[in-house]
C-alpha cells in the first residue's frame, strides 16, 4: 500500500504533537516539503492563530527539559538559536537565575561521589559545570556547595 502524502498543515501537526516546536524550526522542517504555491508563513500565522503553535510555551518547553542537565548560559543559547528573544527570555532569566547553584550542585553530585581531592581534580569539575553551561557564580557555589556536605 502506497504511503498517503501527507499536506503541509498536516506535516505540521504531525511535529508539532510530537513535541513542542519554535517558529524557526518549524518552518525550516517545513520548507522542505513546501512547494512554490504553498506559503509557509501563511500557515505558521494560521497555527499560532489556533493557538497550535506558541513561542513561550515552546521556551517553557525547553527550559523544563534541559533545566535539570544544564546551566543559563547553554540553555539561553539553545533558544535564541531557535529565533526566540525579548522581555519573553528575560522573564525565563530571572526565573532560572534563582535555583542556577542548586541545579548546578545537583549535577555535580550526580557526576562524582566525593569532594574533590585536589587542586587538579576540582580544576577538573569546575570545568565539567562550565562545558554544561553553568555561570562562574553557580560553579563557585556549587563547589563550596558540595565541598562542605560532603
Amino acid at each position: 500500500m502506497p504511503a498517503i502524502k501527507l499536506s503541509l498543515k498536516g506535516r505540521a501537526l504531525r511535529y508539532l504533537s510530537a513535541r513542542e516546536h519554535s517558529r524557526a524550526e518549524l518552518a525550516r522542517k517545513l520548507a522542505r516539503y513546501a512547494t512554490e504555491e504553498d506559503d509557509v508563513e501563511q500557515l505558521l500565522d494560521q497555527l499560532e492563530a489556533l493557538k497550535f503553535l506558541s513561542e513561550s510555551r515552546f521556551s517553557e518547553s525547553l527550559v523544563h527539559r534541559r533545566s535539570a542537565r544544564y546551566g543559563n548560559n547553554r540553555i539561553f543559547s539553545e533558544l535564541q538559536s531557535h529565533g526566540l528573544g525579548g522581555e519573553a527570555l528575560d522573564h525565563l532569566r530571572d526565573g532560572l537565575a534563582q535555583d542556577e547553584a542548586a541545579r548546578a550542585t545537583e549535577v555535580l553530585r550526580k557526576k562524582y561521589t566525593g569532594p574533590p581531592v585536589d587542586a587538579a581534580d576540582r580544576a577538573k569539575r569546575m570545568r565539567f559545570l562550565m562545558q554544561r553551561g553553568f555561570t562562574t557564580a553557580a560553579i563557585r557555589a556549587a563547589m563550596r556547595g558540595f565541598s562542605s556536605d560532603s
